[in-house]
């Protein structure tokens, strides 16, 4: 008796009466891809064969459960889950960096390209333009992929402080050398920041939301 994955989905199709055409429609794949994963010519993901045993009415068990032929497949699932993991953690890593980046090439472009008027106009526009921005895109891409989890909320605060500093490197900075002496940072900044960042991942996170919401239908 063979228990491969795709003798069990093609026998679970035609149990069930329905077409490769049709399953491919209520999966959101090609016809090929059917036929691909029945001729285990490639295989599905884990929610493909999750949605085929709600589609069929088979249970997972009956599905993933086998002996040799099987064992590939197990292989396989772990390879793309280990493919997810990795690429989630790059998608992390540059969205974080690309916001390091822009900060530190505003601060740099600060002290090193302006000077004098200019530059006490380009720490404003840097404050309330450029970092606000940047600060409200990149939570949106934290909360839309769900970055993290619920820990992502925890970078409200890196922003917060990480907004503190880009006052206080350039604008209080400046002021600081202008008229020697030492002013303390502005910690209402980093509630300021903290506020940007945490109604970019709201936003982020409702779209991530209504994104699953229409998958679902």
């Amino acid at each position: 008796m063979e228990h491969d994955i795709g003798c069990k989905i093609k026998a679970a199709r035609i149990e069930k009466k329905l077409t490769q055409e049709q399953v491919a429609e209520l999966l959101g794949v090609s016809r090929q891809t059917i036929s691909n994963w029945e001729n285990e010519k490639s295989y599905p993901d884990i929610i493909s064969v999750i949605k085929m045993s709600e589609c069929y009415d088979v249970s997972l068990d009956y599905l993933l459960k086998g002996e040799q032929k099987m064992k590939s497949y197990y292989d396989y699932l772990e390879e793309s889950t280990n493919v997810v993991k990795s690429n989630a953690n790059r998608n992390k890593i540059i969205t974080i960096l690309s916001y390091l980046l822009i900060w530190a090439f505003a601060m740099i472009v600060f002290w090193f390209f302006t000077s004098g008027s200019d530059a006490m106009g380009y720490s404003l526009m840097f404050l309330w333009f450029i970092l606000p921005i940047s600060t409200f895109i990149v939570s949106i891409v934290i909360g839309k992929n769900n970055f993290w989890g619920k820990g992502k909320w925890a970078f409200t605060l890196f922003f917060g402080v990480m907004y503190m500093l880009a006052e206080y490197g350039t604008f209080k900075m400046a002021n600081n050398i202008a008229f020697n002496k030492l002013n303390a940072p502005d910690l209402g900044m980093i509630v300021a920041g903290a506020i940007i960042a945490a109604i970019g991942m709201l936003v982020g996170s409702l779209w991530n939301k209504k994104r699953h919401n229409q998958k679902n239908k």
